[in-house]
């Protein structure tokens, strides 16, 4: 008989009670964010200046609606321009590339937090099975007699089993291993919402600037048609005069050679529209056949207004700087990951079902069966490994903040750039159309002196190229304002900021 000091053995009811009581307990300090082992994460600090330096002295050329807002393009007021930027969201494969990749990070959110919850599972089984069954007989009893005892098969039946269980496991987020693999899942997810707003964002300046680019050579193909012409019309007063005799057979070549330079530049100009035209097809998800892009006489360059923030708004208006900070928050998470190897995994585990041989008694009380309990594993030797996997994820924090701060350099270097582009640019251009006024008018003088014999016709070739290259460079730096506008905007990060990144 035990003494009243002496373990006694718990029953059923009290040891399911006990068990219970560790679950809960398990279950509470799993949910305590205190548990989370590894450091909790802090944006890295970087400096940013007060105002961009190559802003100073820069104006915008002309007003226009501003920059805060998605659609930025339309600055530009060139319809045809906006329905292809709608159709680059639509059907270009680099964007669905991004987009997919952004579904798979958010995937990965829903498995980690998965891990959270028990595994539940289960299962029933039929069994048939049938063995033979003995008794022992004596025989042959009795003076002289023989006698021995066997095995004698007096029966032999088939047996039907039935069973169902349901399985239960759960490993308790104590030390916050799971909760740290959801964070950095959700800063990766976030990661590539930013890598495909800035795909989005590059489809979408790459087709502008590829645009402008089209419509710059249709503008340099009508200005070279005209001076095509112009050479034409004194290529038949040379002719007339070297007929008349009154200039050399000199001039005339001269002359020819001048309109077939000219011409073979028109041909060439067709082909360099086509590689452009070609590459807004493919922008937009179309192949190169589907699409064609007439020429607009009508169309003149137009520079919008770019309006300047002040630098600290990139931190938030700039997709890639964005990414680079939730890659970095991502790798900062991956330490407390690791940290958690140091602890026990703990393990609870439970059953609970029936079994019986005859189906209508397989669910009554006298068939049930359960059991449950838990489980703790600690590692003791690894040979170092789980202080190594510490120190890799703290390099690969370490790298993902330089990574960040490198971002963000070279982000107000793009702005700076830019600025500084688009005010040398607006400063130049006064000076190209004062230039391109002078070399017309000095073809002009030459032609005429020409004309009344006081030249010969080199001064008129020379006077010629120059005018033409005057206007050719006086349209180029105007289509060049407006790309620079366009890489300007894509700097400042276009119309997106932070606060698009989901949640979770």
């Amino acid at each position: 008989m035990l003494s009243p000091s002496a373990p006694r053995l718990l029953t059923g009811t009290r040891r399911v009670a006990a068990t219970s009581a560790l679950i809960g307990s398990l279950f509470a300090s799993s949910m305590l964010s205190g548990c989370l082992v590894g450091p909790n994460y802090k944006r890295p600090v970087v400096e940013t200046p007060p105002a961009f330096k190559e802003a100073e002295g820069w104006t915008p050329a002309q007003p226009s609606d501003g920059l805060e807002r998605g659609d930025w393009w339309t600055m530009f007021n060139d319809p045809l321009l906006d329905s292809l930027e709608a159709k680059v969201v639509v059907s270009n494969q680099n964007l669905a590339a991004a987009l997919a990749a952004y579904e798979q990070a958010h995937a990965v959110v829903a498995a980690n937090t998965a891990q959270l919850f028990p595994t539940v599972n289960l299962t029933g089984s039929v069994t048939e099975s049938k063995s033979g069954r003995t008794s022992t007989a004596a025989a042959g009893a009795g003076a002289g007699g023989a006698g021995g005892a066997g095995g004698v098969n007096v029966s032999n039946r088939t047996i039907t089993s039935y069973q169902v269980q349901a399985d239960a496991s759960w490993a308790p987020d104590v030390w916050g291993k799971i909760r740290r693999q959801i964070e950095g899942a959700k800063a990766s997810a976030q990661a590539s919402a930013a890598d495909l707003a800035n795909a989005r964002l590059s489809a979408q300046s790459t087709l502008a600037t590829d645009y402008l680019n089209l419509r710059l050579l249709d503008a340099q193909k009508a200005v070279l048609q005209k001076t095509a012409d112009a050479d034409a019309r004194a290529l038949t007063v040379v002719r007339n005069q070297y007929h008349a005799g009154t200039v050399a057979r000199s001039d005339e070549l001269q002359a020819e050679t001048t309109l077939y330079n000219a011409q073979a530049s028109l041909v060439d100009l067709d082909s360099q529209r086509a590689a452009s035209e070609h590459a807004i097809a493919v922008l937009i998800g179309e192949p190169p056949a589907d699409l064609t892009i007439a020429p607009d006489p009508n169309w003149t360059p137009t520079v919008p207004e770019t309006p300047i923030e002040v630098p600290s708004t990139l931190l938030q208006r700039r997709p890639d700087i964005a990414s680079a900070e939730r890659s970095a928050k991502a790798a900062n998470a991956q330490i407390g990951v690791q940290v958690a190897g140091y602890f026990p995994n703990i393990t609870l585990s439970g059953n609970y079902g029936f079994a019986s041989t005859a189906l209508s008694t397989l669910f009554s009380a006298s068939s049930s069966f359960w059991s449950i309990g838990a489980s703790a594993v600690e590692t003791v030797f690894n040979g170092g490994l789980t202080s190594a996997l510490v120190r890799e994820a703290k390099a690969g924090r370490d790298q993902a903040f330089a990574n960040y701060r490198q971002t963000v350099l070279t982000a107000f270097q793009q702005v700076e750039d830019n600025l500084a582009a688009a005010r040398v640019l607006q400063t130049e251009e006064p000076l190209r159309t004062a230039a391109s006024n002078a070399a017309d008018q000095g073809e002009t003088v030459a032609l005429n002196e020409y004309r009344a014999g006081t030249v010969d016709y080199t001064t008129v070739v020379s006077a010629q190229n120059a005018a033409l290259a005057a206007r050719q460079t006086l349209l180029t730096l105007r289509v060049q304002r407006m790309t620079t506008a366009v890489s300007l905007i894509e700097s400042l990060g276009g119309g997106w900021s932070t606060s698009q990144l989901p949640k979770s």
